[in-house]
Parts: structure tokens; C-alpha cells; sequence
């Protein structure tokens, strides 16, 4: 059983996310959906942006700090899309973690991670927020930082082609992606 902090995207918490921790639930995972939007979300891509801005990253980052500051060391963390980035501000200060999955976005692994870090990525190919050359470099610097890296891509999916609700879903990737995440959370 792992336990794990599974970060939201630009949207805010969102049922997409809310199903991805019941599913981790159900096989016996200890899961947190902190909301670092405190309440709100949006419709649209934009308007996550907007709300984004509005509460500031710091803010964010400080919201996402405090829900994991009394969970295990050794805490999974996972972060769709905006959530990747999150992670990325979280790790120089969580040595310990387990793990990192990543659905719809990178987040940077610093050089001060453990070595062995398993890492798993689920991105679009393409995928405007996570180009191909881009995922290709941010795949090397988490080699080169002592990172054991997994990168999945899902041709001709959208960005969040998890999220039924947007007209970007793929049920085929999506069923794929939360496959090989429980598969990952196994291993650790």
C-alpha cells in the first residue's frame, strides 16, 4: 500500500481527479486530493489560467506544501498537468518519496533527489504543454539526476485525455494510463 498526494490540474480538483484517487483507493491505496484552488475551478483551459494567476503560485506551492507536511516520508506524489509542476516544487524538499507519477505534464527533478527515484510519465504525443523535444530533454536531465524514468505516450490523444468530460479524452489511453499507474504503484 502506498500513500500518495495526487496534485489537480489548471481546472482545480475535479471529478477527473476524484475518480483517479477512488481508483487508487480501491486497491488499497492511501490517497489526498488536496484542493489548492480552496473551493474553486474552472470550465475552461483559460479560465483555469485565470484562476491560476489570481491565486499565484506561491500560493499554490504553499497550499500543496501544508497538505503533504504530516504524511509519510515516503509519500507517492502524483500531479496532473499543472499538478506535474507542482510536484517539481516539492521534491528538493521531499527526499524521501517513493515515487512520482506524472499524468499530462513534466515536472523538474532536481539533482538533489534520491538516486533511484522511479518516475513514471503519461503525456500525449504531441501534446502542446509537453512537446515531444521537451519530454525527450526532461527525460534525460531525470536520467542524469539518478531518476529511474518510465515514459508513456499516447499517439493522437489530447492533453488530458484522461477527463471524459473534455472533447480531448481517449478511453483507450485512458484506461492505459491508470493501467500502468497501478502497475507502478505496485512496484514500489
Amino acid at each position: 500500500m502506498a500513500h500518495i498526494a495526487l496534485f489537480h490540474s489548471v481546472y482545480g480538483l475535479r471529478d477527473v481527479e476524484r475518480a483517479a484517487a477512488d481508483r487508487f483507493r480501491a486497491a488499497g491505496h492511501e490517497v489526498v486530493t488536496p484542493d489548492l484552488y480552496a473551493g474553486e475551478s474552472a470550465t475552461t483551459i483559460d479560465h483555469g489560467f485565470v484562476l491560476q494567476k489570481r491565486i499565484g503560485w506561491e500560493v499554490i506551492v504553499e497550499r500543496a506544501r501544508d497538505a503533504v507536511r504530516k504524511m509519510p516520508a515516503g509519500t507517492v506524489l502524483a500531479g496532473v498537468s499543472m499538478g506535474a509542476g507542482v510536484i517539481g516544487d516539492l521534491l528538493a524538499d521531499r527526499r524521501d518519496t517513493a515515487g512520482v507519477l506524472l499524468v499530462h505534464g513534466i515536472a523538474e527533478i532536481p539533482a538533489s533527489a534520491r538516486a533511484g527515484l522511479p518516475v513514471q510519465l503519461h503525456v500525449a504525443d504531441p501534446d502542446a504543454f509537453a512537446p515531444p523535444a521537451a519530454v525527450a530533454a526532461w527525460e534525460s536531465a531525470a536520467t542524469d539526476a539518478g531518476s529511474v524514468v518510465q515514459v508513456f505516450t499516447y499517439p493522437g490523444a489530447g492533453h488530458f485525455y484522461t477527463d471524459a468530460t473534455l472533447r480531448e479524452h481517449d478511453e483507450e489511453a485512458t484506461a492505459l494510463t491508470w493501467q500502468r499507474s497501478m502497475d507502478f504503484l505496485r512496484h514500489l
